[in-house]
């Protein structure tokens, strides 16, 4: 018999968590970060909460569901490094008595995360490689596939068992020419779906509703290549914001501000964290070419700097593109503990898409605006998603022909896209696809 326990991501966007119990064996699926529940707290600094404080406020999944079944879980699996599928798991991970497993970029940002938590899972992190099959036990295997997403090292999780295939597979997009890393592995899917028992596909619905098909990594890089390289900017500061695990367009950011000649400095922890932990994982080594400072205190001294040696000489990429109140490009709008003045037709570039919540829409509205009252170029979404799009996911579903299909990702409205295709494929509402929400608990025949 198999259960899937719908714990986090079902209801919102974000805080993925997922538990499958195959018969006595569970596997939890990522342990997920509700960002706009801790920017949302406001009755002190949300990094002193206690875990039950941060499940309280809905910025870490509820697990209480699975307390009873605590010795029954066999291992925590982690697709990638993203905080909403890793940024729980430092409060949570700690109460099950098993092995962490992901990618060694995965495991290398989570360890900064738990460095940063002051915690500790000593002897239980497990990196493999994309490609490698681990036994869980003796009813229970895993595999890495590769895909591709907007961050290093992501996989599809592929869990074998006696009944079939169970695929987890959020987040991803189809991308055949990525920038860093391979194409999908569309042989090895093939094959488990010509040679195996796919039973379910949890899926990324994420963009189900947006119609055609992601656009390669290397659309995002052109794009970049036409505003900085296509635009006067002679005596002005160039910044750029990004997401920070983004290291695909770090990369092609890097190589754009060499032609420009300009020194690159990267500025805020979290572009420090994720950009030290793919270098340990030895997928870059962007030290050679940038200045890269975390420590907010380094951060004001490299600006002043900046002023004192000549604007036009840099690039800056910093912390901020979702407009996050304690973010580096969000401190220097506001004038808020960094006083660092913009001028006039120095260009702005935001190298992301905002996330679809309240709160993040609600927070870039505000930077943009602060920003423009200081006459600078703003440049908005020179990106493309690491998402799925509708016909990317037809083509997963075609290639796989999963028995039963689970959207994940966000609230029915999010995921209704997946929903209406996989009806149009033949599957069933409610008995082949299945809608989740958080809490609810879905048997797979």
């Amino acid at each position: 018999m198999i259960e899937v326990f719908a714990i986090g991501g079902y209801s919102e966007v974000g805080k993925n968590m997922t538990a499958i119990k195959v018969d006595d064996e569970i596997i939890i699926l990522d342990m997920g970060l509700y960002l706009p529940a801790v920017l949302k707290y406001e009755e002190g600094d949300p990094r002193e909460l206690t875990t039950k404080d941060l499940i309280k406020i809905g910025a870490i999944p509820d697990d209480e569901v699975l307390h009873k079944y605590k010795n029954q879980v066999k291992a925590i699996v982690l697709g990638h490094c993203h905080l909403d599928h890793i940024g729980a798991a430092p409060f949570l991970a700690r109460h099950y008595d098993c092995p962490v497993i992901g990618t060694r970029y995965t495991i290398e940002v989570l360890k900064k995360l738990l460095e940063e938590h002051e915690y500790k899972l000593e002897g239980r992190l497990k990196p493999i490689n994309s490609g490698t099959h681990l036994e869980i036990s003796e009813n229970l295997k895993i595999e890495f596939i590769n895909i591709t997403h907007s961050t290093p090292q992501t996989v599809l999780i592929a869990i074998h068992t006696k009944y079939g295939i169970i695929f987890y597979a959020n987040d991803f997009k189809l991308d055949n020419y990525p920038v860093i890393g391979a194409k999908p592995n569309y042989d090895r899917l093939k094959h488990l779906a010509e040679k195996e028992n796919v039973l379910l596909l949890i899926m990324d619905s994420l963009y189900s509703n947006s119609e055609g098909k992601t656009p390669s990594e290397k659309v995002a890089k052109e794009m970049l290549k036409d505003v900085l390289l296509g635009t006067k900017s002679e005596g002005n500061l160039i910044i750029i914001t990004t997401f920070s695990s983004h290291i695909a367009r770090l990369k092609s950011i890097i190589e754009f501000g060499k032609n420009l000649n300009r020194k690159i400095v990267f500025l805020g922890r979290s572009l420090f964290n994720y950009v030290k932990a793919a270098e340990a994982s030895g997928i870059v080594n962007f030290s050679k070419n940038v200045e890269i400072i975390g420590y907010r205190s380094l951060v004001k001294k490299k600006l002043r700097e900046i002023e004192k040696q000549g604007r036009s000489n840099y690039l800056i990429v910093c912390t901020g593109n979702q407009g996050e109140p304690d973010a580096i490009l969000t401190k220097i709008a506001n004038k808020k503990d960094i006083q660092f003045e913009l001028l006039p037709n120095d260009v702005i570039i935001f190298s992301c898409r905002t996330i679809p919540t309240e709160m993040t829409i609600k927070n870039r509205e505000n930077l943009e605006k602060r920003l423009k009252q200081f006459h600078a170029r703003i440049f908005k979404e020179v990106h493309v998603s690491g998402h799925a799009f509708h016909e990317d996911h037809r083509e997963i579903i075609n290639l796989l022909k999963p028995k039963h299909i689970l959207p994940i990702h966000g609230d029915h409205e999010i995921t209704k896209g997946l929903e209406i295709l996989a009806l149009e494929l033949g599957y069933k509402l409610n008995k082949t696809v299945h809608l989740g929400e958080d809490g609810k608990i879905i048997e797979i025949n």
